[in-house]
């Protein structure tokens, strides 16, 4: 059965059958290998006892699951040249900040190959790749950067916060005849929800409503999405939050759609604040929404400053979901956001 007779379009259900984002991931790989042969997975450590994180444990399809060097700009020229050859390689990454060792594949060749080649030849890859804060880890095994990337023409850029998202998004990035640089928040990987068992796609650039309100629309996604559903559901706020689930392509229709309706928004990104994508966010409902503004677009990001090691530091450059409701609450009195609730020193004001 060709792909494309999986796409579908509707809600994550509810009542169902309850897995962790992580197993959600792991079903997703294994479905992929299950139905398509030319489907495998790449990278250091893919083959790994501990399964990456869990994510790919007990595999029905080992010998698809291929070990490398420490070379990732190596590697990336690798898949690249399977995904050419007609096979659909999974490159994993288990830690983001490692993708800049491999820009100029990435960015270079990976990217621009359809363009150069006028889509004569199509480049089926999926980058996958763990972000987030772990156990100390620093600046350099800390960061997302996937502002970063959407900036790169030719890459889409996915971001899920829920188990039902991940599946559905992993097995359509697996499907996509283009390379798609997909995006995991280990801080979710313990999440729950309903998935359903069977094989499922879900559409690139279609946001996803996670709580309905008039007061305020909030954008926010992957770990962002699920502290700013809890901010809001713990408070009462009359809020619109939007998870985009892929950075790009971007579901702005319904973002604008939201923000003429509120006249407020707030855009959440765990990422670092200039030129990243709460920027374009707010830049872009700028220009096709600004009369609409009772107020001025308000961001949250990181601190402008690379990620502590310390566990307390690492802790006070996280914003919480308590900091997120009380700018929120903020914004709903028509009130300024303040400084101590923007992460990073007042940007966005």
């Amino acid at each position: 059965m060709p792909w494309s007779k999986f796409q579908q379009d509707y809600a994550a259900p509810t009542g169902g059958r309850t897995i962790s984002y992580c197993a959600a991931v792991r079903e997703a790989i294994d479905q992929a290998m299950g139905h398509d042969p030319r489907v495998f997975a790449i990278g250091l450590d893919a083959d790994d006892k501990f399964g990456v994180f869990g994510s790919m444990a007990n595999l029905s399809h080992p010998e698809r699951v291929l070990g490398t060097p420490i070379a990732e700009n190596a590697m990336t020229g690798v898949a690249l040249g399977a995904a050419l050859s007609g096979l659909r390689p999974i490159h994993v990454h288990l830690r983001n900040d490692f993708l800049l060792v491999a820009m100029d594949q990435i960015v270079n060749y990976v990217a621009k190959w359809e363009d150069m080649f006028d889509r004569q030849v199509r480049v089926p890859l999926v980058i996958r790749s763990i972000i987030g804060r772990g156990w100390g880890c620093g600046a350099q095994h800390s960061q997302a950067l996937h502002g970063l990337f959407a900036q790169v023409p030719g890459l889409k850029v996915v971001m899920p916060s829920t188990p039902y998202d991940v599946k559905g998004l992993f097995l359509a990035s697996v499907a996509d005849d283009s390379p798609v640089l997909f995006l995991e928040h280990r801080w979710l990987y313990k999440n729950t929800g309903d998935v359903p068992e069977a094989i499922y796609t879900l559409p690139f650039g279609k946001c996803q409503r996670l709580h309905a309100g008039e007061g305020l629309t909030v954008v926010a996604a992957s770990l962002a999405a699920v502290h700013a559903r809890l901010a809001c559901e713990g408070n009462g706020l009359d809020v619109d939050l939007l998870d985009p689930r892929t950075i790009k392509p971007l579901d702005i229709d319904t973002i604008v759609a939201s923000v003429r309706r509120t006249g407020r928004l707030l855009v959440v990104d765990y990422d670092f604040p200039f030129g990243g994508f709460a920027a374009e966010v707010c830049a872009q409902v700028a220009e096709r929404a600004h009369g609409a503004l009772r107020q001025a677009p308000v961001r949250i990001c990181f601190p402008d400053r690379g990620m502590p090691a310390s566990g307390i530091l690492e802790r006070a450059y996280y914003p919480t979901p308590e900091r997120l409701a009380a700018a929120m609450q903020n914004l709903l009195d028509g009130a300024p956001v303040a400084d101590d609730l923007l992460v990073g020193g007042g940007h966005g004001r």
